[in-house]
């Protein structure tokens, strides 16, 4: 059996399908395979950041791991209508002197006919903790953040 194509119209099951494919991406932490989800000319607003294109993209996630170093990423599905998306998420991450954050974010969004994103709405907060509070992993650690549950 095949797998569903993760076009619109979306299903229950396909949407949660394009969200786990959009986490396993964004914690490869690759900004061109991150990139190639959304269209050439694709409109991102990320936390106060306003941005066009898919180039443009590539820079700000490249930026952004350059910074968010051991990123780990959990996103859950909210819900969806036949081409969008709501997700929350949370991810860590440290910064090169060692402080480590955690933050917390919802996303809207839309895709074009061929399953791209074409909009991005992204508004995040991040909150400093302790090595010790770190829950997100995608290595050895148990991901104690399975539900959507907002930790502190």
């Amino acid at each position: 059996m095949s797998a569903p194509a993760l076009v619109p119209p979306f299903t229950e099951e396909t949407a949660r399908l394009k969200v786990q494919a959009a986490e396993d991406a964004w914690n490869s932490c690759d900004p061109e395979r991150c990139a190639l989800a959304y269209t050439e000319d694709s409109i991102w607003r990320n936390r106060d950041s306003f941005l066009q294109g898919r180039g443009a993209i590539k820079n700000l996630l490249r930026r952004k791991w350059e910074r968010e170093l051991d990123y780990s990423l959990k996103k859950h599905y909210f819900c969806h209508t036949d081409d969008k998306i709501a997700v929350t998420f949370q991810y860590e991450y440290r910064t090169a002197d060692g402080q480590w954050f955690r933050a917390y974010g919802n996303e809207h969004w839309t895709f074009d006919a061929a399953g791209k994103m074409k909009i991005r709405n992204a508004s995040i907060n991040d909150v400093k903790i302790d090595e010790s509070e770190r829950c997100i992993s995608t290595g050895d650690r148990v991901d104690r953040f399975s539900t959507g549950t907002f930790l502190r």
